[in-house]
């Protein structure tokens, strides 16, 4: 069994080697930048959390640089900032592991942990993870709603759950429900949809309150 596969575990060991290309990107960026973190990112948040967030992967100067999933790119400015208003974290959201920002009944995880190339991860890489997905979810005892983040994640979450990646709504606001869990799909909180104005502050808020709203239910 290749360092990384035990079963049942919701994260990775810290030098998975599951995915060999992604392996080798680690490896890669590891020579370049020693001081980063350059490993599976671990999930973040209240392990009694009843919401889970759920991206694809780390960015490479994000996640895998600091540590922490969506912290230190673009990304994680919407997404924390929107947590903080809706709630869900406490504190100030500095874009470094150590900014002492906690989460609120909330957790953060990715489907994939490894910063892939060209942030795309490929779909046996996907699979390679998703056990840990799996775990996660059955590590979560109080979990209810879980927002993903685009298509993928939603897919991979689906998968995870033991049902076709087609299942579900797609696009941005389809709720469902899935594995006695609530879905909420967004449009991913990207450089790209933020800019292009595909996601809006207003949009991504949105999910975040029909999350509360569904909680407080």
């Amino acid at each position: 069994m290749r360092q990384g596969a035990a079963a049942g575990t919701p994260e990775p060991a810290r030098d998975c080697t599951l995915c060999p290309r992604l392996t080798a990107y680690r490896a890669d960026n590891r020579a370049r930048n020693p001081d980063w973190w350059n490993g599976p990112a671990p999930s973040f948040g209240d392990p009694q959390a009843r919401l889970l967030v759920l991206g694809l992967a780390p960015g490479r100067t994000g996640a895998n640089r600091t540590g922490r999933p969506f912290t230190g790119d673009h990304a994680g400015i919407l997404l924390f900032g929107t947590l903080l208003k809706t709630g869900f974290a406490r504190g100030a959201y500095e874009a470094r592991a150590d900014d002492g920002l906690t989460l609120v009944d909330c957790m953060i995880s990715n489907a994939v942990r490894c910063a892939p190339p060209g942030n795309r991860p490929e779909p046996s890489e996907e699979a390679a993870c998703r056990p840990f997905l799996a775990a996660r979810l059955e590590a979560l005892p109080r979990l209810k709603v879980v927002v993903t983040l685009g298509d993928v994640a939603r897919r991979n979450l689906l998968r995870a759950l033991g049902l076709p990646g087609s299942a579900g709504v797609s696009g941005h606001g389809a709720e469902f429900a899935a594995g006695g869990f609530t879905v909420l799909n967004s449009y991913h909180c990207s450089r790209l949809n933020t800019n292009t104005g595909r996601l809006t502050p207003g949009m991504f808020e949105a999910i975040f309150l029909r999350a509360r709203t569904l909680l407080d239910s």
